[in-house]
This record gives structure tokens, sequence and C-alpha cells, in this order.
């Protein structure tokens, strides 16, 4: 299923917020909402493994926080990033020193997989405008060519393959990681 439009223009973002959810999540875009596909085996899994290992590495010494469906409201829009990637310091809290339930802030670093009879031109819009927000890092992964499409801010794409080892958040200095690893995960024995 692609994404589609569902809503006309004349829904503002506060109205958006308060319509129950969806599953799959909807996103608010330019005055539109679109739903997103639902995730299939490939997609599933690389986001579970991804997050899974972003976790591993940057929780225990409060680096980062992987968030995946999390939906984050800022710049006027309200996305739902596959993986949402947040630096320990910019994790929103509630009053009890607890992760808040709103994120009202753009991700460091969302990563977007590719799924089938999805549109790569929305997907890859929503992560220049999340680059242009404050984003310092995006990857769009696209499982059926085993590349990784790179964004960083003040740079054009980088597209990315087998061995190339892949850009990742300066608190991760000690961590890589290649597009050769990502599709590995998709191997089942």
């Amino acid at each position: 299923m692609a994404l589609s439009t569902q809503v006309s223009a004349d829904v503002s973002l506060e109205e958006f917020l308060k319509l129950p959810e969806t599953k799959p999540a909807s996103e608010y875009i330019n005055g539109l909402i679109y739903q997103k596909p639902m995730p299939q085996g490939k997609h599933s899994r690389i986001q579970t493994r991804l997050s899974t290992t972003i976790n591993e590495v940057g929780e225990p010494q409060e680096k980062v926080l992987a968030l995946t469906e999390l939906r984050s409201t800022f710049g006027g829009r309200s996305l739902v990033p596959d993986i949402a990637v947040f630096e320990w310091s910019r994790i929103p809290t509630d009053e009890d020193g607890e992760i808040a339930n709103r994120f009202e802030s753009y991700p460091d670093w969302i990563i977007e997989i590719l799924s089938p009879d999805q549109s790569p031109s929305r997907v890859i819009d929503k992560i220049i405008f999340c680059i242009n927000e404050g984003t310092k890092l995006g990857w769009f992964i696209d499982p059926n060519d085993k590349s990784v499409m790179v964004f960083q801010p003040n740079q054009l794409p980088a597209v990315k393959y087998d061995t190339d080892i892949l850009p990742v958040l300066d608190v991760f200095v000690d961590w890589q990681i290649t597009a050769a690893d990502i599709f590995s995960w998709l191997k089942v024995k």
C-alpha cells in the first residue's frame, strides 16, 4: 500500500493531533494527512534489529535512544519516522523525570526504511524536511537495492553499498556499521 492522502487541506495540525491514532500511523505534512504503509518482513526486520543495535551501543552510556514509530511534532508537521534517534540530553521528560509521551522536536537522526509500493520521493522529502529543521543525520534504507542513502546538513546525499562504512552521530565515535551489516540481517538460516 502506498502512502495515500486521506483528509483534505482544511485540517489544522492542532485538529490532526486530536484525531485518534491509526494503524499504521498517519502523518501530517503540509496540511494533508498521509497514512504510512503497513511494514512487511524486510522492513520490520531491519527496523527491529537496527533500533536494538543502536540502543545496545547508545543506551548503557546514555549517549542516544532509538525509538521506533515515535510521533514527533515540529516545524508544522507531525511525523512518525521508522526510527527516531535522540541524543540523551535531548530526550524530553515529564515532571517525574520519565520519558515524555509527546516529542515536540526533531530527532537527531532519522532512519526511514523503504517499504514495497511506498513513494521514495515522499520518504526522502520527510528526511530532507528533518535535516532542514535541525536533524544531524538521515538514512534512507532501500532493502531491494541494498543501499543506504545518507543525508547530512549542507551536503549532497551519498549512496552507500556493501562494505561502505555508514556515518553515524558524533557521539558514536567507537561504533561502525556498514550497509552490508544491515542487509545481512535479512538472511535467515
